[in-house]
């Protein structure tokens, strides 16, 4: 199980290769409230289309390397390290999705999954990456905006 964990991980951290932003000459500030992010990080809502591509992309959000969703069942390689993500539209506000997106380290202390919209505080980044975030503003949106298609 140890190997296998270790290659979900892989996967995960393969995501942080496609980093969408260019360097931050400050550290994201995020607007925490009650375990949640009230506010969109665009002012905008995401686009549901568009963040299941993410979700779905392994240079990007790379979800299903350790979450299973049964709509996407015709995708291969479904992970099983973290939970099933059917419902969770339910299980969670968008407020909540969109920290646990952001920062999910917030909500969950013991958690394998990375920051996707974090860009200090992080340990072994490569050099080139330093400073950036997996996923942009917009795409953390998108992520969000698919999640709450999963009824």
């Amino acid at each position: 199980m140890r190997r296998s964990l270790a290659a979900a991980f892989a996967l995960c951290l393969s995501a942080a290769g496609a980093c969408a932003q260019e360097p931050a000459k400050t550290p994201i500030q995020l607007d925490i409230v009650n375990d949640s992010l009230p506010k969109s990080l665009t002012g905008a809502p995401g686009n549901a289309a568009a963040g299941k591509k993410v979700f779905l992309t392994r240079t990007l959000g790379n979800c299903l390397a350790c979450h299973q969703v049964t709509s996407l069942k015709s995708e291969d390689f479904h992970g099983e390290f973290g939970p099933s993500l059917d419902g969770v539209a339910g299980r969670y506000t968008e407020e909540q999705l969109r920290l646990i997106i952001a920062d999910p380290k917030r909500v969950f202390t013991n958690t394998v999954m990375p920051a996707f919209f974090k860009n200090d505080g992080l340990s072994r980044v490569r050099p080139e990456f330093v400073g950036k975030s997996i996923l942009t503003a917009a795409q953390v949106e998108d992520v969000i905006a698919f999640l709450k298609t999963l009824n």
